[in-house]
Order: structure tokens, then sequence, then C-alpha cells
């Protein structure tokens, strides 16, 4: 019988490989995932919900068919969670507030979901968010704090918070995400695992996001493989979301390719945008060198965007009214502080202010779209700093004063649409993680995986943490 403390280390490539070998069972993988969740959740309160006995369930099934030498899909007893923006049948889902309410019938998946149900994924519970997903720390007035888990000091990231520590901590391998400012990539990367934000409509999203086309839907994992069969399975069209893109080629078989002959450029700032703290900077650039060792041609250059900053709070505080608007003055009241404020904020943006900022938008995509015919990848910094304190939605000590001014390299790229991943790429003095992003054209998400993968195999691997026992 394989450890549990082995089964829980594995990624979803290799639970697939056991399954197949008879190594080991989707049953005794989902116990110990869930005994995993049991002894993690007091730590860094990943979950909002643990469906334990429908998982099991799920497992035995799957259990079964791998007997038969019949396994469902691409996912088959692979424990999947989802974050608590996304609808899963057979419970509320609540997005972080206390505004909604429990009662409704909640008999309806999102498209995601549905998928995953298809390829016979094993769903162990919902993970925690902030409320309707507004800010990228993960605390909020119904579920409280979710912790780092290199550190329950420090914050998760957010908004997809609590998807990043359960993936980070073993609570199951997989783990699907949101993003409509950088809400996968950024909690990622404080994570240190892997995150990446499809070309937005590649993933059908039902129902629509109050945040609108800045928001994606897409993969936490622990490695670019991993994250690349997830996007295999949840891709694809459905009918219920009108902007989606249609069929979509596989990027599994993409990962073997390699990068060399691509033209990388590297972009330390953004031009002087960012202010890069030294460690994260250090880190960067030597996994940099390494794509110029594996062939690709590199040179550091700038997009040269125009400065995005006021078109997207124009977008993202014009959502949050749109997202809030429906509430009474009582509900109100129970809103995260910040929440209430934006979208306070947005209610007072004009027509004409948010079809400025859509144009500006569109200007800024078609600067990346001749970026990208110059160069096949942009790297980044995913974000300028490491995670701090937990509780707070802005660093310490510092002069930044809203989330936008401390992520300035993951936004710009929801306007523009781009897939965007991020990976692990070293530790910083305090032991955490620092994250490397690489973005390519839109449609372009073979090419987004296939280089993280190539780099990812070649980086030396970070440590992982190890809260519970």
């Amino acid at each position: 019988m394989t450890e549990p403390t082995v089964l829980t280390g594995l990624t979803a490539l290799g639970l697939l490989a056991g399954y197949e070998r008879r190594d080991f069972s989707p049953v005794e993988v989902t116990r110990a995932v869930l005994d995993r969740i049991e002894a993690i959740q007091p730590i860094v309160n990943a979950f909002v919900r643990v469906d334990a006995e429908g998982a099991l369930r799920t497992a035995a099934a799957a259990e079964e068919r791998w007997r038969r030498g019949e396994p469902q899909g691409l996912l088959d007893g692979v424990p999947v969670s989802v974050k608590d923006l996304v609808l899963q049948a057979g419970g509320p889902t609540l997005r972080g507030s206390r505004t909604v309410s429990t009662r409704a019938a909640w008999d309806e998946d999102a498209p995601c979901v549905t998928r995953l149900r298809a390829h016979g994924a094993v769903l162990v519970g919902k993970t925690t968010t902030s409320e309707f997903g507004w800010k990228p720390v993960t605390d909020s007035p119904l579920t409280g704090i979710t912790c780092n888990p290199y550190d329950p000091t420090r914050t998760s990231g957010g908004s997809s918070g609590g998807s990043a520590a359960a993936v980070a901590l073993g609570a199951g391998p997989l783990s699907i995400g949101t993003d409509a400012g950088g809400s996968i990539r950024i909690p990622a990367s404080f994570c240190g695992i892997f995150g990446l934000k499809p070309t937005y409509g590649r993933v059908p999203i039902h129902p629509r996001s109050p945040y609108g086309s800045l928001a994606h839907l897409g993969p936490i994992a622990r490695d670019a493989a991993d994250a690349a069969l997830l996007l295999d399975a949840i891709s694809g069209e459905d009918w219920r979301d009108a902007s989606q893109s249609g069929p979509v080629p596989p990027v599994s078989d993409y990962l073997r390719l390699g990068v060399a002959g691509l033209r990388i450029a590297y972009s330390p700032s953004l031009g002087g945008r960012a202010a890069v703290r030294p460690a994260v900077a250090s880190a960067v650039h030597a996994a940099v060198a390494h794509l110029t060792g594996l062939g690709a041609h590199v040179e550091e250059a700038d997009p040269d965007l125009p400065d995005p900053t006021d078109a997207f709070r124009t977008l993202w505080f014009s959502s949050s009214a749109r997202a809030t608007q429906h509430l009474t003055a009582e509900q109100r009241g129970r809103l995260d502080p910040g929440l209430r404020e934006a979208a306070e904020r947005g209610a007072h943006f004009s027509a004409l202010d948010y079809l400025e900022a859509d144009h500006i938008r569109a200007t800024l995509g078609y600067h990346m779209g001749r970026f990208h015919t110059t160069y096949d990848l942009l790297v980044t910094p995913t974000l300028p700093l490491t995670a701090f304190e937990a509780g707070i939605d802005v660093p310490p000590r510092s002069s930044h004063d809203d989330w936008m001014t401390w992520t300035p390299f993951t936004y710009p790229f929801n306007l523009t649409q781009q897939p965007a991943a991020t990976l692990p790429c070293g530790l910083d003095e305090d032991g955490l993680p620092i994250g490397l992003q690489l973005i390519a054209a839109r449609h372009n998400d073979a090419l987004v995986l296939r280089t993280a993968h190539a780099l990812g195999t070649t980086l030396p691997p970070i440590p992982r943490p190890g809260p519970g026992p």
C-alpha cells in the first residue's frame, strides 16, 4: 500500500500512471487527499466546503473503470477542487459573500465542471476566494483569511488563494481558478506553483462574470504538464457562453517541442513601470538565462505599453458596481469595506468613461499584437514582490494605495486577453516563492505551456511547503 504522503505529493499525470499500473487506486488517493484537507484546513483555510461522501462515491466508480481497463476521459479518478466563484451543482456557490443566499436550487454546473465530471474527475470541494473575487488577496467577510503554505502569517494571494494553497499543500493536484486581474497568477506565484490564464474565450464561462471579458478561467497545478492536461479537459465549445472561441486543439501534445529557435523578449520591469525587489529580479534573471541555454533567442526588450492603469481602474470599479448593484442597503453594509468603496467609485463612471476605457483596451491589444510579430513570447516577473502579511490588501510600509499598484505585471494582460502563465523560479531570503511570467499572443496557449514545461523541467525545483503532518 502506497503511503498517503506519497500519494498527495504526486502530480495528476503521476496519479494516472499509477492507476494504469495498479500501484494504487482512486479511492486510496481520494482518502489521502481528504485526510490532507483535514490536516491543512486549520492552518491555511483553503476550503469553503468539502464533499467527502460525493468524492469517495465518484472515486469508487473511477476505480471500477480502471479495474476493467476502461478509464473515462482525461482525469478519471484525479482529485480536483473548484474555486467558489464557479457553479457546482449540489451545493451553494457563495462567492465569499454573506450576501448570497444558500436557499437557491444550486442545481447547475458551470461548463468547466460539466467537463470535469465527463472526464471522471473527483470533485473534492470548493476553495476560498475574496468576496466576488474583487481583490488579489484571499480574505472575505464569509470565510476569513486564507494563509500562505510557506508561512501562514503571509497572504496566499488571490483571489484564487484557496485553490493555490490547496494544490501547493497536496490537497489535490489540480484546481480551477478564475483570473480577471491576476487572480490565478498572483496566488500561484505566492504559493510556489503553476497557474495559467488562458486566452479569453478558450474556456467557456457561465454565468458571465460581473467583471466581463476581463475574467478568464483556467488551471492551477503543480506544473505545466498537469495544467495542459486540465486545460485540455475544460476547453472547447459550450452554447451557454456566447464569447467562447469555438473548437480548440489540445495543447498537451505540444509540450515536447521545446523552445529552440523561439524569439523571447525579457522585460525586467515593463519599461521601468515596476520597482522590483532585488531577490525577485535576481531569480527571474537567472531563470531567463536557462531559456538561452535551451536554444531560445532572448533579448531584453519592453513592449512600451501605453499606461493601462486608468483604463483598468474604470473597467474594474464599474464591474464592482455591477457585481453589487442588486444588493439592498442592509446587504451592502455586510460587504468587504474595500469592495463597497470600489463599487461606490464605479457607480460614478459614465458610459463614455467606460467606452473610453474599452478603446484604450483595444489599443493595448493592438500594441501587443504588433509586439508579437517580432517576439514569440514576453517574459516578466509575475510580481515585483513576494507574499506579504495576511489580512491586508496592500504591502505594509509601502507607497501602494491600492492592489493595482503592486500587481503591475498581471492585469495589463487581462486587458489584452492574452494567455499568461506563472511558474516558480526560486525563493527569496525569507524562503517565500518567486514567480516568472510567460505571455504569448492570443490563442498561443500551447506556446506558453511548452515554454513553461521546458523551463520548469530545467530549473532547480523549489522546496515544497510543509504545514500539517
